[in-house]
């Protein structure tokens, strides 16, 4: 039997918005197996981006567990924790969070510098992965000389540094064209085929063509496709 890669029980997150307490994650159970790609379906305010960053241990929850590659979040320090995602996980945002003041090539081999990497190394690697994501001509470009699509190409070369087990996606096609969207899910799909697990957090139903597990979020719960999908019938007759 395969093991988790990750692995949550009882997930809750809850926000004190003045006198009302928003509860983004409401009891969150679920397995991830190495070697998958699951999207995470949800509208806006269904807190899959939450969860997102719960896993990824850029937020605490409120309460639960998380197990990711048989080690406990809950236990790691901000250290201990900054280090366990920079070693075993890739991000990529609906944003890009790219750096306006470098290239292509220097964006993605910044992250490297944290891992004690040679410069020279850095480089190497770095091209490389442009390479990879069809990109070693924009080398020495910088974001605002990039499409949206390049930029989320950018991106996704940058995740992949450390050659991470887990890559964790936000909206990844959020700010992009329906062509470039495409082209990322291809990307994502292709990294996938390629041995990674990858999880994405997504309301574009074109992305579950690419799955090989489906979680439907409604208001912070975990529910069936069949309640999903009557939920979202339901908003559109409204």
């Amino acid at each position: 039997m395969t093991k988790s890669l990750v692995r949550v029980a009882g997930l809750k997150k809850y926000y004190q918005m003045g006198g009302t307490v928003v509860r983004a994650l409401d009891g969150i159970d679920l397995e991830i197996k190495p070697g998958t790609f699951t999207v995470v379906m949800g509208p806006s305010g269904s807190g899959k981006s939450t969860l997102l960053y719960l896993l990824g241990g850029l937020d605490r929850g409120t309460s639960g567990e998380i197990w990711v590659d048989g080690q406990s979040l809950n236990d790691m320090d901000e250290n201990s924790l900054a280090l366990f995602r920079r070693r075993s996980m890739g991000f990529v945002f609906q944003s890009f969070n790219l750096i306006p003041s470098m290239t292509a090539l220097q964006n993605v081999a910044f992250p490297m510098q944290f891992a004690g990497v040679t410069s020279a190394r850095r480089e190497m690697q770095a091209r490389n992965l442009l390479a990879q994501v069809g990109l070693e001509d924009r080398a020495e470009h910088r974001p605002t000389e990039l499409s949206g699509g390049q930029q989320q190409r950018v991106a996704i070369a940058r995740a992949l540094v450390n050659d991470p087990d887990l890559i964790l996606a936000d909206e990844p096609t959020g700010n992009l064209d329906t062509a470039s969207g495409a082209a990322i899910m291809q990307l994502l799909s292709d990294l996938h085929l390629a041995g990674k697990t990858v999880l994405v957090v997504s309301h574009d139903p074109r992305m579950t063509r690419f799955a090989t597990d489906k979680i439907f979020l409604l208001d912070g719960r975990v529910v069936s496709e069949e309640e999903y999908q009557s939920a979202s019938l339901g908003t559109m007759d409204l």
